[in-house]
């Protein structure tokens, strides 16, 4: 049995075989490249229901690990204020608030924002 992904390859391949012009030889290309490439990311948004790249915002959620050192550099950037805790201690970050816009992964120092 083919899975979604399988059939996609199979019909991207047939039209790049069977296509008549230039143009519909070519269209394929990109997926057929993504697949061969980031195929486990594709799986893991299709069974996981998650965005290892963490750019799909529908399917991205931020957690503070437990290298957070308590900087408060995460909180101080956070457009929406979804981050809170204690000086010296590990933040947290309400999923609720949260935008994933990713600027408190961009600017933490110990990399202590990881996408869960």
């Amino acid at each position: 049995m083919l899975t979604d992904l399988d059939l996609l390859e199979t019909l991207a391949q047939q039209i790049r075989t069977s296509a008549l012009c230039g143009l519909g030889q070519t269209a394929p290309n990109p997926v057929l490249t993504t697949l061969k490439y980031f195929r486990p990311e594709y799986e893991a948004h299709i069974t996981e229901h998650k965005c290892p790249a963490g750019k799909c915002r529908e399917l991205t959620r931020f957690k503070i690990t437990e290298d957070c050192n308590g900087c408060g550099l995460c909180a101080h950037n956070c457009p929406v204020n979804a981050i809170t805790g204690e000086k010296k201690r590990q933040h947290s970050i309400d999923q609720d608030k949260c935008t994933v816009c990713g600027v408190c992964r961009d600017v933490c120092k110990p990399q202590a924002v990881a996408v869960a």
